[in-house]
């Protein structure tokens, strides 16, 4: 029953979360649309298992097409775990990573951190501050309390301009087991997910409001598909470098 458990306590947060952000992601969704059709692109990021959300918006059937991941393979699993978790913590790094791409001022930038407290991803969301970006964090406020490893004692909640909270735990795992006194199982990429996908949609939602096409992509692998993306991937190349 345990796996049950896991899956309704995942899904009362979920509902927790939905229910206690959704204001703050339609806010968020009208800035990212608005700077999405004046020709702007959506900037992603997240270092170790956070870049997964990079991955998740990215070229996606049913997602939008002006997603800018900012792929920093060093901070990535599989090219060395311990390494990608040394290198989250490390300051000065952030700033080099976000001058390899091209930015605008009014653009958005989304980062991706379970604690924000590390260092990378608070500089990040600094780095792109100071280039005129608007700055979201994903991340869980039951860490409000954890020491920073920032030299400053910032969390990534602190200098971002939107913070949304994705209720997850603090140490993320959701299920204890008696005999052994572990506390297993994460909970913040299933929530995350759910509230990065709710402010995709409403950007979609904002751009038919307005009466405009929404950049989606659909699945390659349905008819016509590949050829309905490459109008927006001939569009959006020049500007996403992973494109």
């Amino acid at each position: 029953m345990v796996g049950k458990q896991y899956a309704s306590d995942v899904l009362g947060l979920a509902q927790e979360a939905v229910e206690s952000e959704y204001e703050q992601i339609v806010e968020v969704a009208a800035v990212i649309f608005n700077s999405l059709k004046d020709g702007g692109v959506l900037h992603v990021f997240g270092c170790g298992h956070s870049h997964m959300f990079m991955e998740e918006c990215f070229y996606r059937a049913g997602g939008i097409a002006p997603i800018n991941p900012l792929f920093e393979t060093s901070t990535m699993l599989h090219e060395g775990a311990i390494k990608s978790s040394l290198i989250e913590r490390m300051s000065g790094y952030a700033k080099h990573v976000l001058d390899n791409y091209e930015t605008r001022p009014g653009e958005v930038l989304l980062v991706f951190s379970q604690s924000g407290i590390n260092s990378f991803p608070i500089e990040m969301a600094i780095a792109a501050k100071e280039k005129g970006l608007i700055t979201v964090a994903f991340s869980s406020m039951n860490y409000r309390n954890a020491s920073s490893r920032h030299p400053t004692g910032e969390k990534l909640c602190d200098v971002a301009d939107f913070v949304i909270n994705n209720h997850s735990p603090y140490g993320d795992a959701m299920v204890s087991y008696e005999k052994s006194g572990v506390r297993a199982v994460p909970s913040s990429t299933v929530l995350s997910m759910i509230l990065l996908n709710m402010l995709v949609s409403e950007i979609i939602e904002c751009y038919e409001k307005s009466g405009l096409t929404p950049p989606t992509f659909v699945s390659g692998n349905t008819e016509g598909g590949m050829e309905r993306n490459k109008v927006f991937l001939e569009e959006y190349k020049a500007r996403v470098k992973a494109l």
